[in-house]
């Protein structure tokens, strides 16, 4: 049985159909249906969620420095980490560039400049031992026996020097090659003179001829190589000097940024809290001065000490050592010039030999032989102007009064062997029965030029120890200031932040 609907409500229809999607106009066409509409299909699903991208820790720590740094506290942290690393890094610096520094300074004492002078001692053996030998060749047939012992103590004493040397070079290229060098023509030079000394003894004249080759040896080889020795010896000890005397800049420039950020911290403070002080930022400043100043006078009282080591120790003793290298090759030349008698000769016709002596003692001496002093461009003439005290200049004047008297009795004996009188002539260079002779003024020279280099020794020992006692402890120092001041900023900041707690 069956109902009227009730009256006032509308029929309902006759099916039920899926609400369709608004139809949406073609730009020139009928009404196109959306998908999903009564005359689409099913709906599109909609796009997958993008995951957010990963962010480095670099990123996220910028993130909260940056966030931080828009608080006080922030700000605060920041500054007093700035502070501590400013500081500690200063005494770092400080810490490294003295000790590196010193440690040039001790090269010098210790190494370079005794290798330089070992090295100086080396030629001087040796052109010693040739000039004794020349000498003792010169006496006759059978030569004294202090002529001897002297040429063997100076044989000795360069064999000895050159064990020492090789052990002590450190492997520097050019010293070992000039070393190896040296060790392998001494003998060569030593068996020649040997075997002048059995010929010269039997009468014959043959001996005169192995001589000169051994001089030769001596000359060509033997001098050069120990001269080159010298000067990379000398070089060293130059790059030493230079390492040890230059200035630490980099801890110098570190301290000076450190007590200005130190002073700007301070200043902020006093601004933001009309407070004077800050303990901590105090104590941190004190430390940075008190390094600061200690590395600028230190190094300068280390850089006069080693300067004055240098211009009136090292290089008096290097115008010394060539003084008294030049006046035994002087002595060696005049021997040789009555050994061969005239029978060497250079291109112009005159007397190898005695060409040789006349242009070293110009050298040694200046041109003048009754100059009352060496002139300024002579080699005693600079020994001279380096010596800066009376002790010093005292045994030069010495030399030169006797290398006067040793070129004007040279020049008499010249006279005599010119004249015909070989004897008298020999007499007046080797004693002789004469009063006094060429031999006499040459060991004068020789003694009061060792004097000189003794006291010029002592002179650079003592400004070299007093430049480089003006660094030590100052590493230490400047390493123990540098955390403690770090630890005053520190604390200086960590007593505002505490006012936020």
């Amino acid at each position: 049985m069956t109902y009227p609907p009730p009256a006032g409500s509308a029929a309902p229809p006759e099916h039920q159909t899926a609400p369709a999607f608004p139809a949406q106009a073609a730009p020139d066409g009928p009404l196109v249906p959306q998908p999903g509409s009564a005359g689409g299909g099913p709906p599109a699903p909609p796009p997958p969620a993008t995951p957010p991208a990963r962010r480095s820790a670099f990123a996220e720590g910028l993130d909260k420095l940056r966030g931080a740094a828009t608080t006080e506290p922030g700000r605060l942290r920041i500054i007093g980490a700035v502070l501590a690393v400013l500081v500690v890094l200063f005494g770092a610096l400080t810490a490294w560039q003295v000790s590196d520094r010193s440690a040039a300074a001790d090269d010098v004492i210790n190494r370079s400049q005794p290798l330089s002078a070992d090295a100086a001692d080396i030629y001087r053996s040796l052109a010693g031992a040739n000039t004794t030998a020349a000498s003792g060749f010169l006496e006759g047939g059978q030569e004294p026996p202090q002529v001897r012992a002297r040429y063997d103590a100076d044989i000795k004493q360069a064999s000895k020097l050159l064990v020492k040397a090789a052990a002590n070079s450190q492997g520097a290229g050019e010293s070992q090659k000039q070393i190896e060098k040296l060790n392998q023509a001494l003998p060569v030079y030593t068996s020649l003179v040997e075997t002048a000394r059995a010929n010269n003894r039997q009468g014959l004249p043959l001996g005169g001829a192995y001589l000169r080759y051994a001089d030769e040896q001596m000359r060509e080889t033997l001098l050069p190589a120990a001269q080159q020795l010298y000067l990379s010896e000398t070089g060293q000890l130059e790059e030493d000097y230079s390492d040890a005397k230059s200035w630490p800049w980099a801890a110098l420039v570190s301290g000076l940024l450190a007590l200005g950020v130190l002073f700007w911290a301070q200043r902020r403070h006093y601004r933001r809290t009309n407070r004077v002080f800050n303990h901590g930022l105090v104590a941190a400043s004190a430390a940075t001065v008190i390094v600061l100043l200690w590395l600028a006078v230190g190094h300068t009282f280390a850089r006069s000490g080693l300067g004055d080591s240098d211009r009136h120790g090292a290089q008096s003793m290097h115008a010394l050592n060539e003084a008294r290298i030049n006046t035994l090759r002087a002595r060696a030349d005049e021997n040789l010039t009555y050994v061969n008698r005239g029978s060497v000769t250079t291109e112009e016709g005159v007397d190898k030999y005695e060409d040789s002596y006349v242009k070293g003692m110009n050298k040694l001496a200046g041109k003048d032989p009754a100059a009352e002093a060496a002139p300024g461009g002579s080699m005693l003439g600079r020994a001279m102007e380096l010596a800066d005290d009376d002790a010093g200049r005292e045994p030069i004047a010495k030399a030169m009064n006797n290398v006067r008297e040793w070129r004007k009795m040279h020049g008499e004996a010249q006279d005599k062997n010119v004249a015909g009188d070989y004897e008298a002539a020999k007499d007046m260079v080797l004693g002789g029965d004469e009063e006094e002779s060429t031999s006499e003024f040459f060991d004068a020279v020789d003694d009061s030029l060792k004097v000189a280099l003794d006291h010029e020794r002592q002179e650079f020992t003592s400004a070299a120890e007093d430049g480089r006692g003006a660094l030590s402890g100052l590493w230490i120092g400047g390493a123990v200031l540098g955390v403690l001041g770090a630890a005053g900023a520190v604390f200086g900041i960590g007593r505002r932040l505490s006012e936020y707690r």
